[in-house]
């Protein structure tokens, strides 16, 4: 796609405190929800101008909750998504495309208007205890973040896991927030059975960077604390540093691997950034707002890791990139693997216990 069409929107000031810009055309047909007015205003704790726009959580009710993955990539089999939609606001986030099937934009409405699965703890209770199902890590957060701002107001991860914990079943989980340290009670009673591991994403040391590329994140300090404080009590903490986005953050992957690895971080993972569906209009039109004086280079660099375009949806190779720009990427992560990472490794999480633990207690009793 030639950049002079992703940078055909007309130029407005920046949105404080929100990644996208703006919202887009939703290619689905639009469904009609109820609204509440309820908003977690995260940027005043850094004193920013938040949007005016508040965010709205929506009650829904889907029928399952846990979700079995097809993508022979990803590294996970199963997942499920408390919530759908993300007030983080990361500006690259791959799931910003899943918000328009359910009739809302994967811009604006993706970061302002979160889809709330109160049900999701019943549901995943059903799901373990159901005599066809054996045993398997089932990732928190394949789509969106649990622990997003959402979750101290609802709380859903929090009972998810009690029910983890009740069923002695492995769960993963991906976060970018330090508010599961909140859980650390339930946590430390999963790692005693090997039932939980952690991966804590990490895409820079820069605050300016993290606070323009994910708005509505924790702090970097606090991540490489909450990355610390979970090594601290047991749990396998992989440090995600990811997407490396090529003249945004590729230039820090040296530091970041040596700072979460003295943090705690057991083991380290990357992607390099694709920018598939709608979301390299959505990038293109933040990036020339937030960063205009590297703009053209970043997407350059970008569509140089993906044979010209900013998005490549081949498995395999989608979240690897190719060409010289990805060529250094990786050859850079060897080399932080080979400096901090030589020594450490991850095992597999406890799949033994569930079935004795399927009724909700010991089957010998």
């Amino acid at each position: 796609m030639p950049i002079g069409y992703l940078y055909s929107m007309e130029k407005k000031e920046a949105i404080k405190g929100r990644g996208a810009q703006f919202n887009m055309h939703n290619k689905f047909m639009e469904l009609q929800y109820e609204v509440r007015d309820d908003f977690l205003n995260y940027c005043e704790i850094t004193g920013e101008e938040a949007d005016r726009d508040k965010t709205r959580y929506i009650d829904v009710s889907p029928k399952t909750i846990v979700n079995k993955v097809t993508s022979p990539d990803v590294g996970m089999l199963y997942s499920m998504n408390p919530y759908q939609g993300c007030e983080h606001g990361c500006i690259y986030c791959y799931a910003r495309n899943s918000h328009e099937y359910w009739g809302y934009s994967a811009g604006l409405d993706f970061e302002r208007r979160i889809l709330v699965k109160k049900d999701a703890p019943r549901l995943l209770e059903e799901k373990l205890r159901s005599k066809h199902w054996k045993a398997h890590p089932i990732v928190m957060s394949g789509n969106t973040d649990c622990y997003q701002p959402a979750e101290k107001k609802f709380g859903i991860t929090r009972k998810c896991l009690e029910v983890f914990l009740k069923y002695r079943h492995p769960v993963g989980i991906i976060t970018k927030n330090a508010l599961i340290i909140r859980d650390l009670d339930i946590v430390k009673e999963l790692v005693k059975d090997n039932l939980i591991a952690v991966n804590v994403s990490v895409t820079s040391l820069s605050e300016e960077t993290r606070r323009i590329l994910e708005p509505r994140t924790a702090s970097i300090k606090k991540r490489l604390q909450t990355i610390t404080a979970l090594s601290e009590v047991g749990v396998p903490v992989n440090a995600m540093l990811a997407p490396i986005i090529p003249a945004i953050n590729s230039h820090e992957i040296l530091p970041l691997a040596k700072a979460v690895s003295e943090a705690g971080a057991s083991s380290m993972a990357f992607t390099v950034v694709r920018l598939n569906g709608t979301i390299g209009r959505v990038f293109a039109d933040w990036v020339k707002k937030t960063l205009p004086d590297r703009a053209d280079k970043v997407l350059h660099q970008i569509q140089a890791c993906h044979a010209g375009t900013l998005n490549d949806s081949r498995f395999g190779r989608r979240s690897r990139g190719e060409g010289q720009v990805a060529a250094q990427i990786h050859q850079m992560m060897a080399l932080a693997r080979q400096k901090y990472f030589k020594s450490k490794e991850r095992k597999p999480l406890n799949t033994t216990l569930h079935e004795q633990y399927k009724e909700g207690q010991l089957k010998l009793f």
